[in-house]
């Protein structure tokens, strides 16, 4: 462990004083957690690539800001400016269409969903990517950023009720596709 920790932030070190072999270490070693990370938001493949681009430029151009907080602090800053790049680009694109509803929607019941573990995770991620842009957002920022709807509200400048609503209709939409898919697996197999 301690020398995962030695090569961090020795890499970043290195990434700071301009070092291009330190660079496309990094690169290496962090593109295709980051590439997933940046594909759960931005869908074609060629603004994906854009999106990393710019994501690149600013984690290199801002590194020597980056403070060492322990193993993963890096790959989880990383994953921040990504998370944010994917954000602006939606924004820039018009791409992200959230309705400023104040209706109540609440959390759904757990007994709402269907069991998932007949699905693979490929599956279940391409159902993720296939949501329409705001839902996908808010969901990905609940479930894997771990934002509250508070934060969400903030970050994406809608109602707290807006990001709560779009995650109940996620979750619903993606509730839908997953016992379709158990469905007909079933049918096929059975």
């Amino acid at each position: 462990m301690t020398s995962d920790n030695n090569r961090e932030r020795d890499l970043v070190t290195r990434i700071a004083a301009g070092d291009r072999v330190a660079m496309r270490v990094f690169y290496d070693d962090y593109s295709g957690y980051l590439t997933a990370v940046c594909s759960r938001y931005v869908t074609a493949r060629d603004e994906v690539k854009d999106v990393l681009q710019e994501s690149f430029i600013k984690i290199f151009g801002s590194i020597g800001r980056f403070e060492y907080r322990g193993p993963g602090a890096l790959r989880a800053w990383a994953s921040r400016i990504v998370v944010n790049e994917s954000l602006k680009h939606l924004r820039e694109r018009k791409k992200l269409r959230l309705p400023m509803v104040a209706d109540g929607w609440g959390e759904a019941r757990e007994d709402e969903y269907p069991d998932h573990e007949a699905v693979p995770a490929a599956v279940i991620m391409e159902m993720i990517r296939a949501l329409p842009d705001g839902y996908r957002t808010v969901f990905n920022l609940y479930i894997f950023e771990r934002k509250s709807h508070r934060e969400i509200a903030s970050m994406l400048s809608i109602a707290e009720n807006s990001s709560a609503s779009q995650l109940h209709r996620a979750r619903s939409l993606l509730a839908r596709r997953i016992r379709e898919y158990v469905s007909k697996n079933d049918r096929n197999y059975g």
